[in-house]
């Protein structure tokens, strides 16, 4: 360590140890002369001379000696303090700065918050394929006419949704049940008006009160093909579609072939109406959707489809107008007579002017209510063109009262409810 710090001084310290003094040559030199005589005087001390190379060497061996014990000490402490440094407090940084650029390394922190504010979604839903094997259906299914589906979902309270057409008949070919772990749904001999969307989902119970599980799902849309059947069948061969000013209107022409194309064409004038994506879209699980329906818009139209060299055309629609925008219903109410004499009989008759594809119920409540006095109660509707294309419905409830006596007078009260609200409205009869 020592030599790694003074490699210069090493062969100068060899050079002045090993220097000899200059030898006595007697032969050479002169004889010494004698001592001049001594003068009287005082009497002074004698004088010690030491010779010069001793004295360098004693400085040289001393020096020496230091520089070992200063090596010593460092060995045994194992740091090396660097010269004119004071020694580093504990925990102050030990780097030297440097001026190289250092690009910033920021750790990726997952937000924590997004991911727990949005559940995630667990699909329930397996189709079980032949000898007991399983699969995870895609959105979508492509079978033939005939084939039977199984499909279960994993929970041991499942809810299921699947084709109106199935549930309207009371099928026998289509069963749920509900196992322990799992629900299942069976449908046999399948045919083309069976396609549809098919889904489930797990429920959270109180007691008798479930709501939907949102984060367990599963559904699948299944084509079933069968010959001669581009269409899923419709019912009837002419079917009403009312185009509302203030929601969509659907065309259901839904196809039983995946790769079908389908356009929607006016029967007058002849034309074909494209499907822009602006105006009308077409959806293969729902059919032509009119996204902002407007009195041009009406009309008879069909649909076309073309799928493996082969074309077929759809029922007719009636496309009408609604006039009433959607809204609790615009009900009046009318007496025959508001001074009725007795014995005669009277009617009063609760009208509502609304969507015409929206029903109305009505509710009574009049005077000879409580004492069960006998009254005549009739609900109809029918549809009226009130110019320019526009449909509306007439909702009407006439209730009838006769032999007319005095607990018959009074407020005759009428309700009329939609799926959007309901309406009270009240008359007078009195008795004359």
């Amino acid at each position: 360590m020592f030599f790694k710090k003074f490699p210069n001084f090493f062969p100068q310290t060899v050079f002045l140890l090993k220097k000899p003094n200059p030898p006595a040559a007697a032969s050479q030199e002169p004889a010494p002369r004698p001592p001049p005589p001594l003068r009287p005087g005082p009497a002074q001390p004698p004088r010690s001379y030491a010779p010069r190379s001793e004295v360098r060497e004693m400085k040289v061996w001393l020096l020496l000696g230091l520089l070992l014990v200063h090596e010593a000490l460092e060995d045994v402490t194992g740091q090396h303090l660097p010269k004119n440094k004071r020694p580093k407090e504990p925990g102050e940084n030990r780097i030297k700065p440097t001026n190289k650029k250092v690009k910033p390394k920021i750790p990726k922190i997952k937000d924590r918050d997004s991911a727990d504010s949005t559940p995630k979604t667990q699909s329930i839903m397996m189709q079980v394929l032949d000898k007991g094997r399983f699969q995870k259906p895609a959105a979508t299914l492509s079978l033939l006419a005939g084939q039977s589906v199984e499909l279960r979902c994993k929970g041991s309270r499942i809810g299921w949704s699947y084709p109106a057409y199935l549930d309207t008949f009371k099928d026998s070919r289509i069963s749920v049940k509900q196992n322990e772990r799992y629900g299942q749904l069976t449908l046999v001999n399948s045919t083309s008006a069976d396609t549809g969307e098919f889904s489930c989902w797990g429920q959270l119970c109180s007691g008798y009160i479930c709501r939907k599980d949102e984060t367990k799902t599963g559904s699948t849309y299944i084509f079933f093909t069968e010959k001669g059947e581009l269409f899923v069948p419709s019912p009837s061969y002419f079917d009403v579609v009312y185009l509302n000013p203030d929601r969509q209107a659907v065309v259901p022409c839904r196809v039983t072939v995946l790769s079908a194309k389908v356009t929607l064409h006016r029967e007058f004038p002849a034309k074909e109406i494209p499907a822009n994506g602006t105006d009308i879209v077409y959806d293969m699980k729902r059919g032509f959707v009119y996204l902002q329906p407007h009195s041009e818009h009406q009309g008879v139209v069909y649909c076309r489809a073309e799928a493996g060299g082969r074309s077929q055309i759809s029922v007719k629609y009636q496309l009408l107008y609604v006039a009433v925008p959607s809204g609790p219903p615009s009900t009046t109410i009318l007496a025959s007579s508001n001074k009725v004499k007795s014995g005669d009989d009277v009617s009063v008759l609760c009208t509502v002017l609304g969507e015409p594809d929206v029903e109305v119920e009505f509710t009574w409540i009049f005077p000879g209510q409580k004492d069960e006095r006998p009254v005549t109660i009739q609900d109809t509707w029918r549809l009226i063109h009130r110019g320019l294309g526009h449909t509306t419905r007439l909702s009407q409830s006439v209730i009838t009262v006769e032999d007319f006596e005095t607990i018959d007078a009074g407020y005759y009260i009428c309700t009329a409810q939609n799926l959007q609200g309901q309406t009270t409205v009240a008359t007078t009869v009195e008795f004359s």
